[in-house]
């Protein structure tokens, strides 16, 4: 058996014709000679070395079938095990007819030569035989995913333990393990003129409302760039409004969310090389609902999630009211704390304001210093940061001991929401409020939270109301946002989405006797 490398043009010889100019053109028509469309390929990827070609010579000498991969994203031992086997085991002349023999389930007969280029960069193995009318294709990626496991920042008590990788097809995989219909549909999409960026859409097609699945398509396909690398960068192409912070889609890891909110008519967005799914349109609440609701008794899920709503409003005016109450509004501190308050505050030499802006930009730091630091240390640096730095800048009286608890606590409270997304929102929306406090005192504040509430009022997600339930207020839709009702009540989808079949078949308590 012999096998030689096709010998490559030189690229300085080339250099002339190596402009790219309409490389799928060149692909268009019926090359004489399989030589002839190997050069071509070569050139369309500007003899990049990675690009490997292989003549194979079979027994009888009398025919060549041509291997072309890219050696960097394709696994050998699969293209050994998938093709050279089955064709070394052939004792005929390779043509159309006795190709067939050894095409299994992997090989995919193409006949469209513009799909050359890429499909070579989604990790195939293109063979070519003497019939110049069509290849073959088989699927040989390197392996390069993780195992499945639990993400880190949506972990649970009680439920599934599952989270999606950076393999879409796996991530489609645990989807439909807990969606087993016919009606789930997955869509393809491409962005990105260079990068080829894969994006899958799905949905329930008897649920989802076809004017957002069309809406959604629309975004996604009038996306013109050259290089769309992560799903932030869609996310902010397709969003409403992408200069509000609060944000307009969910971002998820967890497969038991993503089916949950499928049934409820919204679509997810999944993301080749990444283990980030979106799912649109959502409203303000979903951002604090958690699969960990689900799993626990309704009033035990109803109680936290209150806790979690609570949370974001301590988060952004907590500061904010201490700084009011210290500047402005002495008068509302009952006559037990004002000397407690006094001795803290008297021999601080700065306003409120600044203390405030000052330990928030400290705890923001060690957070990204916790971050970036290995796993090992980022905690040990957190605690240990957190308590010196504390406790030094109050010996030293720079900072009141009041001002340092409530700083603490308004960091519990943003990293108590569940969405990484609104955490950061409410992390940034405290400091315009504790500017306005300082300037106005509560009636700031109060302005605050009307611009806040009307921004909230005004914005869509995908057509739809973000603020829905509330606004527009629908009493029948409130079952599943600020509280959660039992799984039986829950027999109608929320109407903001307009699903296709607003009625859910709840009826899991038949086996009561009505009298």
């Amino acid at each position: 058996m012999k096998e030689e490398k096709n010998q490559k043009s030189s690229p300085s010889s080339q250099k002339n014709s190596v402009k790219n100019s309409q490389p799928e053109q060149d692909m268009n028509v019926n090359h004489q000679s399989i030589h002839d469309l190997l050069t071509d390929i070569e050139k369309s990827f500007s003899y990049s070395e990675d690009l490997q070609t292989h003549m194979i010579k079979m027994p009888s000498d009398k025919s060549e079938v041509a291997l072309i991969f890219l050696d960097s994203i394709i696994d050998k031992q699969r293209v050994q095990d998938l093709i050279l086997n089955p064709l070394f085991e052939l004792d005929e002349d390779i043509d159309i007819r006795t190709f067939e023999k050894v095409i299994n389930i992997d090989f995919k007969k193409q006949t469209d030569f513009t799909k050359i280029q890429e499909l070579l960069l989604q990790s195939y193995t293109l063979i070519f035989t003497k019939d110049s009318s069509c290849y073959f294709s088989v699927f040989t990626p390197i392996k390069t995913e993780r195992d499945i496991s639990e993400p880190d920042n949506e972990a649970v008590i009680r439920g599934s333990h599952e989270g999606f990788i950076e393999s879409m097809s796996t991530n489609i995989a645990l989807i439909r393990k807990r969606l087993k219909s016919q009606k789930l549909v997955v869509k393809y999409l491409k962005v990105g003129k260079e990068t080829h960026t894969n994006v899958a859409m799905l949905y329930m097609s008897d649920i989802a409302n076809p004017e957002i699945l069309q809406e959604v398509e629309r975004r996604i396909n009038s996306i013109e760039a050259d290089s769309v690398m992560t799903p932030g960068n869609i996310e902010e192409s397709i969003e409403d409004k992408t200069f509000s912070l609060f944000p307009q889609t969910l971002s998820t890891e967890r497969p038991d969310r993503v089916a949950a909110n499928l049934m409820e008519g919204r679509v997810a967005l999944l993301y080749d090389s990444s283990p980030t799914v979106n799912l649109a349109p959502v409203n303000f609440f979903v951002f604090f609902q958690t699969p960990d609701d689900y799993n626990k008794r309704w009033m035990l899920g109803s109680f936290y999630r209150l806790i979690r709503l609570f949370s974001f409003f301590i988060a952004i005016g907590l500061p904010a009211f201490y700084i009011a109450i210290v500047s402005f509004h002495f008068e509302v501190i009952p006559s037990a704390l004002i000397l407690l308050m006094k001795s803290s505050l008297e021999n601080i030499p700065y306003p409120p304001l600044f203390e405030a802006l000052v330990m928030e930009l400290t705890i923001e730091l060690i957070r990204e210093a916790a971050i970036r630091l290995p796993t090992r240390i980022g905690s040990t640096i957190a605690i240990v940061g957190g308590l010196v730095i504390g406790d030094a800048v109050v010996k030293a009286g720079l900072i009141s001991n009041l001002m340092i608890i409530v700083v603490a606590t308004t960091a519990i409270a943003a990293y108590t929401v569940p969405s990484n997304e609104m955490s950061l929102a409410v992390r940034l929306l405290r400091f315009p409020f504790m500017v306005a406090a300082a300037t106005f005192g509560f009636l700031g504040i109060v302005f605050g939270l009307i611009i806040m509430f009307f921004h909230l009022c005004r914005l869509y997600s995908f057509g739809t109301p973000y603020f829905a339930p509330l606004a527009p207020f629908k009493i029948g839709d409130l079952k599943d946002t600020i509280i959660r009702l039992p799984f039986f009540k829950m027999n109608s989808r929320p109407s903001d989405i307009k699903p296709i079949k607003k009625d859910e078949d709840n009826h899991t308590r038949k086996w009561e006797t009505h009298e």
